[in-house]
């Protein structure tokens, strides 16, 4: 993955689509965009015990028929909870490996908890060692990234980041700071970098400077000014609620 090569669009948590009941994250939403010609971005959170399954939020109440933390439950559990108005179930991150099955590029956002236990990015590895085709992971904790450039030395990786107005109590202003302008990206060696898209025109050509051989991939886009920006600042965008043009498809500006 270089600057050079041309990124294809990244449906944003799959292809979804809830007026037509595809939901995100879930096998309907990776169908169609594989249907469409996209790559794919997804989510992985810690099930009890550190077993990677495929969803967004820390809880369940606002996608699913059920409530409390994902980490609680184990992976069967969770595939007995539908989402709300659907059959349509959490997925473990193996069952998407399967489903996907190399027919589209898989970025795979780690929720990582923080800070010691590395559990979450060890069974991540594990399972993409056994995994054919293409795929990399991100995250926006940078201990994650560094763990998997331990324990994934062969899997790309990327940092991701926006600027951090809000962080949790007790967080200083030093590491608001750090995580916004991409500090930690000598230790991590990433293989590419992705930015918010509100962002992206203060940080981008920063980062661009700083870090020319990195690719920028910017999210979330879904206007037209936020497609503007992403021509002009990155190379590639993570996009969600329209259909990315031929020449966008093609990496080209519109």
């Amino acid at each position: 993955m270089g600057v050079s090569e041309p990124i294809r669009p990244i449906a944003h948590r799959g292809l979804h689509d809830v007026r037509r009941g595809v939901i995100e994250n879930t096998g309907a939403a990776f169908l169609a965009a594989i249907r469409g010609g996209y790559a794919i971005e997804t989510d992985l959170q810690a099930a009890a015990g550190g077993e990677p399954v495929v969803f967004h939020d820390e809880t369940l109440e606002r996608l699913t028929e059920a409530e409390g933390p994902v980490a609680a439950l184990t992976p069967d559990a969770l595939a007995r909870i539908r989402m709300k108005g659907t059959d349509a179930r959490i997925l473990t991150l193996a069952e998407l490996l399967e489903l996907v099955a190399g027919r589209a590029a898989l970025y795979l956002e780690i929720k990582s908890p923080g800070g010691a236990d590395r559990t979450l990015e060890a069974k991540i590895a594990e399972q993409l060692a056994r995994y054919t085709g293409p795929a990399c992971v991100m995250s926006f904790d940078p201990g994650s990234m560094i763990a998997m450039r331990r324990l994934a030395p062969g899997v790309p990786r990327g940092l991701s980041a926006m600027r951090f107005t809000h962080l949790p109590p007790g967080v200083p202003p030093s590491a608001r700071f750090r995580l916004t302008h991409m500090l930690d990206i000598d230790a991590i060696k990433p293989d590419f970098l992705t930015y918010e898209v509100n962002g992206l025109a203060a940080m981008g050509p920063a980062l661009r400077r700083r870090h020319p051989d990195l690719p920028i991939i910017t999210w979330t886009v879904r206007t037209a000014e936020d497609r503007r920006k992403a021509a002009h600042f990155a190379d590639g965008m993570i996009f969600e609620g329209f259909r990315p043009s031929p020449r966008e498809m093609a990496g080209q500006d519109d």
